[in-house]
């Protein structure tokens, strides 16, 4: 945990945050500038900066993120309607909190291209 990271404190529970789901490996929260009828962010527990930092060590807790996306999107009952998962990394690719997320954006039509 990085003690000056938003997202480490709202993982940890120093922050409050509406939570959808965690376990030991992430946690999944609502956005506060939500972008979609449902905009959650998927985060990490262990404090990684960017996709950069990702390393082959990391390809399960990844591969968890995007399950625990899928059976938050069928809980949420939009799944089959169809959502879009997202992450932005370093300044220009949109990265505005240096801690590994994924938004999980549902129950809206989304466009192409995204941005």
């Amino acid at each position: 945990m990085s003690s000056d990271c938003l997202f480490c404190r709202i993982a940890a529970g120093d922050i409050p945050a509406t939570i959808r789901y965690q376990d030991d490996l992430v946690v999944v929260f609502e956005d506060i500038n939500p972008q979609a009828p449902t905009h959650l962010l998927l985060v990490p527990r262990r404090h990684i900066p960017t996709t950069l930092d990702l390393t082959p060590e990391d390809n399960a807790l990844v591969g968890h993120i995007f399950q625990v996306a899928a059976k938050v999107a069928d809980n949420l009952g939009f799944a089959q309607d169809g959502f879009r998962i997202v992450n932005n990394c370093n300044q220009a690719g949109g990265q505005t909190v240096w801690h590994l997320h994924f938004h999980l954006l549902g129950q809206r039509q989304l466009s192409w291209p995204p941005g």
